[in-house]
């Protein structure tokens, strides 16, 4: 689809509403349209308002839309919000009749749903009231409406613990024995980069000791640690204990709330890293099936049989952990809404205190070139979600934190669900940006919340492992510049 900009160059707000609506189609931006599809965003002022004006013209019916928004005496940032929202909204208006049927989360772009309904009650709405106003005013519809509000309550409940001087810390391990087809994360094999393993970790430790003599200078708390990856059970015992170490030797944990290392693949877990775990304090693991279907595991490289998944689930209670999340992804190669709520109802019978029920990423166009093709994998994955949402409320698991991305199969989501009193604090404070996290290892983002303006800063790691080691000397240099902003 060719697109113009008249009169703004919002090009991004347009881009990632056309991408929201029509995920499988290419953009371009041109001069003039042509041919064939298109979009015509084109944004006037006059006495103070703007007027928004959307025409689209898909498969040979053209569109028209138009909205208005008060613009005068706006501050800057104001201005930009209500210019970006008009645009959006105008394209949304014009493009959604000529859909099958509207997204799910309606005119909803961005990632954190969650964060948009949380200012909405702490500027005083009930949650109904919040509710109301995410379906009439952004048209989610009634169920995303109510995940998201419930989202929201547990992130307000959250923050609440969180003082001035609290941060979080991550520490990422880019490594995996294997590589999901589906990954997104910065990950290497072990076969192509398993030697880069022991540099990496020597690094790693330095960037942890310098990391924490800033923590300490800044006069900061840790509230809690969160090792991810890539799949920090690739290291062995000794290295595994090494970095675990290494964190309680130089960071004071005694404020720590939560300890949890994404154990993820079963096998890469055994009894006695788990042992090392537990011995380091970490109280909460996940062990992450993707799913229970040994021909859908097969097909998305995974190394490991739903029987492993039941095997190292009951070695994690044996070891003691009270806290452990699962996994599972919805529309994977060869699943189907059957065999994902068997694995839902499998994950569900082990009682683990969190499931995280994720969509797939797709690759923009992949597979999916057709408009049929799309429909028939949205109603799908809708069904997947659906089911999966109604079997873990019917076993009393409620939704605590959750997010989108670009790109998932049918537009839908990410959601955490727990027990009872157990959300995972790291997730909610990452996801909802509630207080400063300070990411380490190759690919970390680190962001410094000012938990009174909500002014955020982020300073990047090296993505990739090499370029990461070959750092060394500089991986404080943006995390001082985070703590002491002044200096």
């Amino acid at each position: 689809m060719n697109y113009t900009l008249e009169g703004h160059e919002q090009k991004h707000a347009v881009e990632e509403m056309l991408f929201h609506l029509l995920p499988t189609v290419t953009l371009t931006r041109a001069d003039m349209v042509g041919q064939g599809d298109w979009c015509r965003s084109i944004l006037t002022e006059q006495n103070g308002e703007a007027i928004g004006r959307a025409v689209v013209c898909m498969d040979g019916v053209t569109r028209e839309a138009v909205r208005f928004a008060p613009i005068e005496g706006l501050t800057p940032l104001a201005y930009k919000r209500a210019i970006t929202e008009l645009v959006k909204m105008s394209i949304y208006d014009a493009l959604a009749p000529a859909l099958p049927q509207p997204p799910v989360w309606g005119s909803l772009t961005g990632v954190r749903p969650a964060k948009l309904a949380r200012g909405l009650i702490e500027r005083g709405m009930s949650r109904g009231e919040a509710a109301a106003y995410l379906r009439e005013h952004f048209y989610v519809s009634a169920p995303r409406a109510a995940l998201t509000i419930r989202a929201a309550a547990t992130a307000i409940e959250l923050d609440r613990a969180i003082g001035k001087d609290d941060i979080s810390l991550y520490i990422g391990i880019p490594f995996c024995p294997s590589r999901c087809y589906y990954c997104s994360f910065v990950s290497s094999t072990t076969a192509l980069s398993g030697h880069l393993i022991e540099p990496y970790l020597d690094v790693l430790c330095r960037e942890i000791a310098e990391t924490a003599a800033l923590v300490r200078e800044a006069g900061k708390r840790v509230q809690s640690v969160y090792i991810g990856g890539g799949t920090p059970t690739t290291l062995d015992e000794t290295q595994l204990a090494r970095l675990l170490d290494t964190l309680a030797n130089h960071f004071d944990f005694s404020h720590l709330l939560e300890y949890t290392v994404e154990a993820g693949r079963p096998d890469t877990i055994t009894p006695g890293k788990l042992r090392v775990l537990r011995a380091a304090g970490v109280g909460r693991v996940s062990i992450n099936p993707q799913s229970m279907d040994d021909k859908v595991l097969a097909a998305i490289g995974r190394l490991h049989s739903a029987g492993d998944v039941l095997r190292t689930y009951d070695e994690a209670r044996q070891a003691g952990f009270a806290a452990i999340n699962m996994d599972v992804i919805a529309s994977l190669t060869g699943d189907t809404a059957e065999s994902f709520t068997s694995t839902v109802e499998t994950l569900i019978g082990l009682a683990p205190e969190n499931i995280t029920v994720h969509t797939l990423a797709i690759k923009r166009g992949a597979d999916l070139s057709d408009k049929a093709a799309a429909a028939a994998q949205r109603d799908i994955v809708s069904r997947m979600l659906d089911s999966a949402a109604g079997a873990l409320q019917k076993a009393g698991y409620g939704p605590y934190y959750l997010y989108r991305q670009k790109f998932t199969a049918g537009g839908f989501e990410n959601v955490g669900w727990c027990k009872p009193d157990m959300a995972c604090f790291y997730n909610v404070a990452m996801m909802e940006e509630l207080q400063t996290i300070l990411s380490l290892g190759a690919g970390g983002v680190s962001k410094r919340v000012d938990r009174q303006t909500g002014w955020i800063e982020r300073t990047n790691n090296p993505k990739y492992p090499l370029e990461y080691i070959q750092a060394a000397c500089r991986l404080a240099d943006g995390k001082r510049k985070l703590l002491f902003p002044n200096k």
